[in-house]
């Protein structure tokens, strides 16, 4: 995170309509939910056409919580151009979204890297122009036998996972808060170590 008083802008992708909002590919906007009632519960608006935007404070950090209106992989438009209004540059947003090569549950952060097949955040990247933005990536686990990944991230999450997912929106949530304020090696030195 860049030094200094300015706006972190924290995006939950996910795709947009009710057919969707339980999915695994929706966890991002899920734990967008749980950072929403942290800054006060407020509720989301409309920015532009482009994404549903939210802004409040997480601890001493002003941040502005975003889902794009868009589906999961055009979601870098939507993302490139928020950030651009709040003028936010690229080590100031944080990118949350599931992860299939982690096991459920397990939450771990870093800046930049890959894409690792993620359409979402090819598109962000491709978008910004740069990979180096910071990721909170919250594991959905690989899907059973020969199921297509494709077809599990669509899929709601199973019974079983639904009672831990409150658990999961939680760690998810305060991982986002250490990160921003307390920066990202403090926050994986938190977050690592638990799971």
């Amino acid at each position: 995170m860049s030094e200094g008083p300015g706006t972190v802008v924290i995006v939950g992708l996910g795709n947009p309509g009710p057919r969707y909002a339980a999915n695994r590919h929706n966890v991002g906007a899920m734990v967008l939910d749980e950072l929403g009632d942290r800054v006060g519960g407020g509720k989301f608006k409309a920015h532009k056409g482009l994404a549903d935007v939210l802004e409040g404070r997480l601890g001493a950090q002003r941040v502005v919580l975003m889902k794009p209106r868009s589906f999961m992989n055009v979601s870098g438009g939507p993302v490139s151009g928020v950030a651009k209004f709040f003028k936010v540059a690229p080590a100031d947003l944080v990118v949350i979204y599931d992860e299939l090569d982690l096991p459920f549950g397990t939450v771990r952060l870093k800046l930049g890297g890959g894409e690792n097949g993620h359409n979402g955040l090819r598109s962000i990247s491709k978008s910004l122009g740069t990979k180096d933005y910071h990721r909170i990536r919250v594991g959905i686990g690989r899907p059973p036998g020969r199921m297509d990944p494709a077809d599990f991230v669509l899929k709601d999450f199973s019974v079983v996972e639904r009672k831990e997912l409150p658990f999961v929106f939680d760690r998810a949530a305060d991982a986002t808060e250490a990160l921003i304020n307390n920066g990202l090696e403090a926050a994986q030195n938190a977050f690592h170590a638990l799971s």
